[in-house]
Formats: structure tokens, sequence, C-alpha cells
């Protein structure tokens, strides 16, 4: 099997699935497309993984790559068919590749959370065998605002409505970040963008204390974030 990997950022990388493809054997080749590098021809690659970053979905103007970006993510899913992962970025790209609307929220939704299974996500395949509600780490400003057509709604939380989505059989959305890993917060804090919407949700300082938080939580991440590739894995 082989595996595309979209990154806007070195330091958001697939995280603990790292780990997974490792025990698997399985392959990734990474495109940082923050860096210029060129979206390669999809053809061989049988999964595509799009991470998180700083930008936003609308900014083509300032980050041009996007616009190639989102064709592709469109090409891959909606054309090849393709199963298709995307967190947190990665989750509203594929929004707004699909036709649906991204737009920032009413405040930054940052933290060691909690979100909740929608009826449609309780039965669904990706989210089986995983708690309700789910907790997860949360880093964002901007969200999904309306859905592609033929979406389906698989998770919300008190501050964003769509926490996770389906389109098609095998095309999946995730905001949160079920990737974390015990670094995840020491890196991204370094990031002038994460670190302001982080002190503007949870105050100056604020960093050491959910450095902490994710620590004291990594085992249940982790096995989330098991389920999830597993379950995954038996859909591709």
């Amino acid at each position: 099997m082989q595996v595309l990997v979209l990154q806007h950022l070195a330091v958001e990388h697939p995280g603990v699935f790292r780990d997974f493809l490792r025990e698997d054997g399985v392959a990734w080749h990474t495109v940082e497309l923050d860096q210029g590098e060129p979206i390669p021809d999809l053809e061989p690659y049988d999964v595509m993984l799009v991470m998180g970053g700083p930008q936003d979905t609308w900014q083509e103007d300032q980050f041009p790559w996007l616009k190639p970006e989102k064709a592709a993510i469109r090409r891959f899913v909606a054309d090849m068919g393709r199963p298709y992962l995307g967190l947190c970025l990665g989750h509203q790209l594929l929004a707004d590749a699909l036709g649906g609307k991204v737009g920032p929220g009413p405040r930054p939704e940052v933290g060691a959370l909690t979100i909740s299974k929608t009826e449609a996500g309780r039965a669904d395949a990706l989210l089986a065998g995983v708690p309700d509600p789910i907790e997860v780490l949360q880093w964002h400003g901007a969200e999904v605002k309306s859905l592609p057509e033929g979406a389906v709604h698989l998770a919300r939380s008190d501050a964003c409505e769509i926490q996770a989505f389906r389109y098609g059989r095998r095309a999946y959305g995730l905001q949160c970040h079920v990737e974390a890993t015990q670094d995840t917060v020491a890196n991204w804090v370094a990031i002038p963008e994460y670190e302001k919407a982080l002190e503007a949700t949870l105050g100056p300082g604020s960093a050491a204390r959910l450095a902490a938080q994710v620590a004291d939580r990594l085992p249940v991440y982790t096995s989330i974030s098991r389920a999830l590739y597993t379950n995954f894995k038996t859909l591709i």
C-alpha cells in the first residue's frame, strides 16, 4: 500500500499514525507544500493523508499551492474514489474542495477537550469502538461551516458543530488532532499563530499546562488513534 501525505508545516506530520504505519510495514511519501514541493501523480497512491497547518483554506493568494492541493483532493476523493483522511486543516480542505464552506469560528477551540458522536457517527465504521464522548486535542480557529452535498455529519462539540464528516464511503475529515504525541504541544507552541490561539483561549503561560494535560491523557489519545487507524485500515 502506498500512502501520500500532504503537509503544510514540518511539525504537523502524521504523529502517532507514523508508528502504526511502520508496524504494518506501510510506506508513505510526504509532500511539504509550504516548502514548494509539487504534488506528484496521484495514480500510484492508495491513500491520502492531509495534515493540519497554520494556513486557512481561503488564503489562496498568500499560499497559491492551496489551489492545486484542493484540485488534487477533489480528484483523489470524488473522481478516483480512494480513501482519504484529513485532520484539522486537512478536514477543512476536504470540505472546501468538495463544495462545502469554511470560515473563522466564533472563537478558537484549543485544549484537551471532548467531542460527541452524532447519530450517524454512532453507526459509522470509522468510529466503531471509539468511546463517546471522545477525548481529543483541539487547536484551531477556523471551522467547516457547511458540508459538501451528500456528506454525512459524524461528530460535534459545543464550540464547533462539524467536528467530523464522511464523504462517500472512505473519505473522512476530523477537525481534532487524533495524531497527538508527547511532543505535539512543545512543537506547536513554537509556531506564532498557534501560540496566539493558545494564549487567547487558555491565557498566558498556558503551554506548560496544556503539555501536562496532554501527557496525562496520552494513553487514552493513543488508544483512540489506534482504534481509528484500525477501522480506517479495514475500510481501505
